[in-house]
């Protein structure tokens, strides 16, 4: 279950009513210093203005990768842990504007947590430490830590326990990961025809 602020409007919908919940400059400045990140190929750089001019917590060797777009009105509700990586063209949204009301809820991912590329997570949503989130999910509930998820709807791949069976017997085998199993499979597989 997400945890959100629920704000009912009167009239029309609540996107409507944003310059009521938000101030407009700080839109316009919170766009531009994202649009500024979103650009920049230097990690360094872009923590510095999440930091500074975004008031996100960005915990130390966090990596957001091109086209993330962190939300434009409500960024310092948007907290990543240290030495995570965030995938291109990820969307992290703190708010939620519909019909008859808006909501407002943190996101906190944790550390050393991989987040694909092209994922939306939604507000009010907490991503345990060393979680896996396949590329194009849809994060609209929670996530335990190290656990791999994926999909829209999102689903459990793997609990914690199943991902650190499957790392142990990767060692065992000396394969690092499926594709290394399925890149190996496929040249055995050519050497033979």
């Amino acid at each position: 279950m997400r945890k959100t602020e629920r704000y009912p409007v009167k009239g029309a919908n609540s996107l409507w009513h944003i310059y009521k919940t938000v101030p407009f400059f700080k839109v316009v400045k919170n766009f531009i210093v994202i649009q500024m990140a979103r650009y920049t190929p230097f990690l360094s750089m872009k923590n510095w203005l999440y930091r500074t001019f975004l008031h996100m917590k960005v915990g130390d060797q966090t990596a957001f990768a091109l086209m993330v777009m962190v939300d434009v009105m409500f960024p310092e509700k948007i907290e990543v842990g240290r030495n995570s990586v965030i995938g291109y063209n990820t969307t992290i949204l703190a708010h939620e504007y519909l019909i008859e009301e808006y909501r407002l809820g943190n996101v906190v991912i944790g550390d050393e947590v991989l987040i694909g590329a092209n994922t939306t997570i939604l507000p009010g949503v907490t991503i345990g430490d060393r979680a896996v989130v396949s590329a194009g999910t849809l994060v609209h509930k929670d996530v335990p830590p190290g656990a791999f998820v994926g999909g829209n709807p999102m689903q459990l791949i793997y609990t914690k326990e199943q991902m650190e069976e499957r790392r142990k017997n990767g060692e065992r085998t000396g394969e690092k990961n499926d594709f290394d199993t399925v890149g190996s499979a496929c040249s055995e597989k050519n050497q033979r025809i």
